[in-house]
Parts: structure tokens; sequence; C-alpha cells
């Protein structure tokens, strides 16, 4: 397992690697010693077909770090750095997670998340430094003009909840993180 720094403080990439045999394959996902005293308390698991959007998500409150594996599939992965002391504040990151390249990212607190599943199924495992907390929840608009996020499809699959997220001025008045 190799850990990759990018150019966004503290956003890391994690290069597994998958052990195969005849029986299938083997991955290591998280060793903790990577994230020093980082402890993750509460992971989930989402299913998406091809095309569905989820995001951009963050909790305000109650931050939390998130580790972020595709378990089967493949996903268009998006982070947006809305720490306002940042150098990258309001730049966005995106990168390709797989089942097969084995690559899973580490998110610090202060972005915001979202993906869009690529394959006809896709299996997304996260990590998370602290519960999830429903008051605490904000979403950032997916299609934000301010972002020019190049999503790789044209009509996304979007909750309702999503719909309605908002915009990142609405957010940068909003919060301050």
């Amino acid at each position: 397992m190799k850990v990759l720094n990018t150019k966004f403080k503290g956003l890391k990439i994690l290069k597994d690697i998958n052990y195969y045999d005849t029986r299938g394959y083997f991955r290591e996902i998280l060793k903790k010693n990577y994230f020093g005293k980082k402890n993750f308390v509460f992971w989930c698991m989402s299913k998406s077909k091809r095309n569905v959007l989820r995001g951009l998500h963050l909790q305000t409150k109650f931050p939390q770090d998130k580790l972020v594996s595709v378990i089967k599939g493949r996903i268009f992965d998006v982070v947006v750095d809305l720490r306002k002391k940042s150098k990258t504040y309001k730049k966005k990151y995106s990168i390709i997670l797989s089942e097969k390249n084995s690559k899973s990212i580490y998110i610090p607190f202060g972005f915001a998340h979202g993906f869009c599943g690529l394959d006809k199924e896709n299996i997304v495992l996260y990590g998370c430094t602290n519960y999830r907390s429903k008051i605490s929840e904000v979403g950032i608009l997916w299609n934000d003009s301010s972002l020019k996020i190049k999503w790789p499809v044209n009509k996304p699959i979007i909750s309702k909840k999503d719909k309605n997220n908002m915009s990142i001025e609405s957010f940068k008045k909003s919060f301050d993180i």
C-alpha cells in the first residue's frame, strides 16, 4: 500500500494492491499507522447504478474525515476544499476510483464530497472519523457553475435532497470552516 499526497493539504490517495489467486483477490483498505491517531468509528456503504450522482456533502458541526474506497465498479469521485484559510480554497480535485485500480481517497474535514457511478453497479465503502449527524449535514449543488466540475454524465440521477443543495456562495455566507 502506498500513500500519495496531493496539492491539497491533508488530501491523500491510497494505492492499494489486489492480491489475486484462483479464488479471487484480497486487498488491504486501511492501515491505522498511515493516519496517526485518526480513529474511523463509523463505516457505511452505498450501492449506486450508472449515472447516479451523490453529493456534494459534508458535515459542519461534527467534523468527519473520510476514507472512500470502491468495492465493486467504478466512480468519478470529486472533493471541493471549503476550508477558508486553505491555499486551495474552493478548488476541486477529481479521481476515478475503481475495484480494478485499487485506489482509495482520504478526505480530511472541510471538503465537500460527491461521486458519480460509472458502471452498471457501484459499491462504495466509507470510513468516517465521526458519526453521521443529520443536523450537521450540508450539501453543495453538484452543478454549481463557479466550481466548473466536468461530471462524466449529462443527465445524472439525483436525489430530491441533493437537488435542493445550496450554492457555494450561500455556503460561504452561512458557514465558516
